[in-house]
């Protein structure tokens, strides 16, 4: 087999098996793969237009438990240099960003065990109703998963509760890559793959839009990279809830697993 041959099947519109995705990841060149893969998006979405929001992505704390060695953000609780904002300070720097033209923002921040779930309820109140035009895009599912724990809720009732406050989109993060032999090495406390998967899930059933990320560039291999992706395509045709799919390399500076990587990706 040859590139080319998987070359005509994907312009014939037929779906690549995980098999042939790792082919071509390991045998294509990337020009090609981004060639191919831009004629399938216009054909998905003719008229040769791109769509995009102007967004912003600030944190409300820097407070964390789960100790990924891929970040260099989180502080444990007491730690120099910890911080955790009201949301009457998180409302004012949204709407600073709205004036600005801001339309989305992406709010995360580290899994605070000391946060109680009326904080994360109060900052979509008060979102919608005080900085009207600009959409709510809050939490990670590893936030969403640490709610659930504070709560004393299951995951399906957090994500209800988010919905009812008025939010209908959640980011991707979180994810990194959704291969269980990495997760154990890189973020060993932040869960499996499955547990990333079935809080989109969950997510997608009470309505809400989500992107999904990937972060590339440390320990995984091509295989791990055609799980990652071929799990996001399952749960895609379960519900088509994921709106974008957002790569983005790892950053090594000042975190341990800097030191253990043997080279870096580019952007």
């Amino acid at each position: 087999m040859q590139p080319s041959d998987l070359y005509t099947k994907i312009r014939s519109g037929n779906r690549l098996t995980a098999e042939e995705g790792l082919f071509l990841l390991q045998k294509s060149q990337l020009l090609d793969l981004g060639g191919l893969a831009n004629e399938v998006r216009f054909k998905k979405n003719p008229g040769q237009r791109i769509t995009f929001v102007i967004d912003t992505n600030p944190n409300y704390t820097n407070v964390c438990n789960v100790d990924c060695i891929f970040c260099a953000f989180y502080r444990h609780p007491g730690e120099a240099g910890e911080y955790t904002y009201t949301v009457d300070q998180m409302i004012q720097k949204f709407k600073e960003s709205a004036a600005k033209g801001v339309t989305t923002i992406l709010l995360q921040g580290g899994v605070n065990p000391a946060l109680p779930f009326d904080y994360y309820v109060e900052m979509i109140e008060r979102t919608v109703r005080e900085v009207p035009g600009v959409a709510p895009h809050f939490y990670s599912t590893s936030e969403i998963l640490g709610m659930a724990e504070v709560a004393g809720l299951t995951v399906p009732q957090v994500l209800q509760r988010l919905w009812d406050a008025g939010q209908r989109s959640i980011p991707g993060g979180g994810a990194e890559i959704l291969s269980d032999r990495v997760k154990k090495k890189i973020s060993s406390k932040k869960g499996t793959s499955a547990d990333w998967l079935d809080v989109m899930r969950e997510a997608h059933k009470v309505g809400f839009k989500s992107t999904a990320t990937m972060m590339y560039g440390h320990l995984e291999k091509d295989e791990d990279i055609v799980e990652h992706l071929e799990s996001i395509r399952q749960l895609q045709d379960e519900y088509h809830g994921f709106t974008a799919f957002v790569p983005w390399s790892f950053k090594p500076g000042n975190t341990p697993l800097e030191k253990i990587i043997p080279h870096y990706a580019t952007p």
